[in-house]
C-alpha cells in the first residue's frame, strides 16, 4: 500500500497513494489507522483524492477508522473523494457516519473547532 504520512500536534494526514480501495489494500490500512491510534494519535484525517475506486472491503476499513478514532473521542475525516467513491458511501447510507469534506484544509479547520470545543467543556465542568 503506498500512502503518505504527515504527523502533526493534533492531528495525523493520510493521504493514500492508490487508485483502488479494494480487498487488495483494505487490511493495509486497516493495519495502519489501527496503529496510529494505538500510538496516540486520535485525530485521523483520510485524504482519498487519488482513490477512485472503492469496494465493501475499503468501506469497512473506513467503518474502522472512525469507530477507532470515535472510541478515543477523536475523529475521522475524509476528505477529496472522487465522484464513484462518494457514490459508494451514499448508496451504503453511511454519508450521515463518517465525515466527510471537501478538502485537507477543511478537514485540519474542523480538526481544530472540534478539539477547541472540547476544552471549553472541560473549562465549564
Amino acid at each position: 500500500m503506498k500512502f503518505t504520512v504527515d504527523k502533526h500536534e493534533k492531528y495525523v494526514l493520510i493521504k493514500l497513494n492508490e487508485s483502488k480501495l479494494n480487498s487488495l489494500i483494505s487490511p493495509q490500512l486497516k493495519s495502519e489507522l489501527i496503529l496510529m491510534n494505538t500510538d496516540g494519535q486520535r485525530n485521523i484525517i483520510l485524504d482519498l483524492s487519488m482513490v477512485k475506486f472503492a469496494d465493501s472491503s475499503g468501506l469497512s476499513s473506513l467503518l474502522v477508522g472512525h469507530r477507532i478514532c470515535k472510541n478515543a473521542e477523536g475523529n475521522f475525516i475524509l476528505t477529496s473523494l472522487s465522484d464513484s467513491v462518494a457514490r459508494l458511501v451514499s448508496i451504503s447510507q453511511l454519508e450521515s457516519v463518517l465525515t466527510i469534506v471537501g478538502t485537507p484544509e477543511e478537514a485540519i479547520d474542523l480538526v481544530f473547532m472540534e478539539e477547541i470545543e472540547k476544552e471549553l467543556k472541560k473549562e465549564t465542568k
